[in-house]
């Protein structure tokens, strides 16, 4: 046992003295450690709000001549004087920022989910919150069944990768998703909820529309990342879709180039209703 080990570790440790090898150095760590898994979304995580997840646009500026011609996949637009910026098309690049930093601004926002496509573009429109929340009220009613236990089945249709790891790191000790009674299964006929990432690729076309109608009813579609939700970088292709809204009806969105797991982890929660009262777009 190593020096400065306080005797009441030394004490809790003997049992494992037996063990061979450094095994009982993992327990070692552990003790010392403590939890490590994040309480989100029962309280606010640390690193959650921190993470630089979204742009958001200067309220009220006056967009400069060929300012969206800064963004690589079109994400920003001039509407009537007005400067947009659709995240659901943002990569997270930072050109937009770094050029026009009076305009644009990278935000600690990892809740980017949003139940409605549009919703994603910011500053959102008059009529926005209004559709979007018949939208939620839609959704929370056909998915009330599904708030115990959700079975996830995750498809990637063309994806560059980066997603999926975000989406393993959701069954790591940090995130844990297990513990809110959700979990990954292999088969589209135990599934409640279908996580799709990746640009629609025309040869997981027919697969991924198979897996979603393989799934039973009630059952809800996940778009995790700017390349399911809109096609990302290179959009659209002879390989490719716009994303895969074209292939599966798509209930959330989930932004980012990739999303965090706290991103994804919203989007998740937000499609089956396990938000608490009033969290999610």
């Amino acid at each position: 046992m190593g020096r400065g080990v306080p005797d009441r570790v030394r004490r809790s440790l003997e049992p494992f003295r037996h063990i061979p090898g450094q095994a009982h150095m993992w327990v070692l760590r552990g003790l010392r450690e403590g939890i490590v898994t994040t309480a989100y979304p029962r309280r606010p995580d640390g690193y959650g709000p921190g993470w630089m997840g979204a742009v958001s646009v200067a309220e009220g500026a006056s967009p400069p001549q060929g300012v969206a011609e800064v963004c690589p996949t079109g994400a920003i637009s001039e509407e009537g004087g007005r400067l947009r910026l659709d995240r659901g098309r943002c990569i997270l690049c930072g050109r937009c920022t770094s050029r026009h930093p009076e305009l644009f601004r990278f935000g600690p926002d990892h809740e980017t989910a949003s139940v409605s496509r549009q919703a994603l573009v910011v500053p959102p429109g008059e009529d926005d919150e209004e559709a979007l929340g018949k939208v939620r009220s839609e959704l929370g009613r056909r998915v009330r069944s599904l708030r115990r236990s959700i079975h996830v089945r995750h498809v990637d249709a063309g994806s560059d990768g980066s997603e999926e790891w975000e989406v393993a790191a959701l069954t790591n000790p940090v995130y844990d998703v297990q513990r809110l009674g959700i979990f990954f299964t292999a088969t589209p006929r135990h599934a409640d909820l279908l996580l799709v990432t990746g640009a629609g690729a025309a040869g997981m076309a027919g697969p991924l529309r198979r897996t979603w109608e393989a799934m039973p009813d009630p059952k809800v579609v996940v778009a995790a990342g700017t390349d399911a939700v809109s096609g990302g970088l290179v959009h659209p292709t002879y390989a490719t879709r716009g994303g895969v809204g074209d292939l599966v009806p798509v209930d959330v969105w989930v932004p980012g180039s990739p999303p965090s797991p706290f991103s994804l982890l919203h989007g998740i929660l937000l499609a089956v209703g396990l938000l608490p009262s009033g969290g999610g777009a």
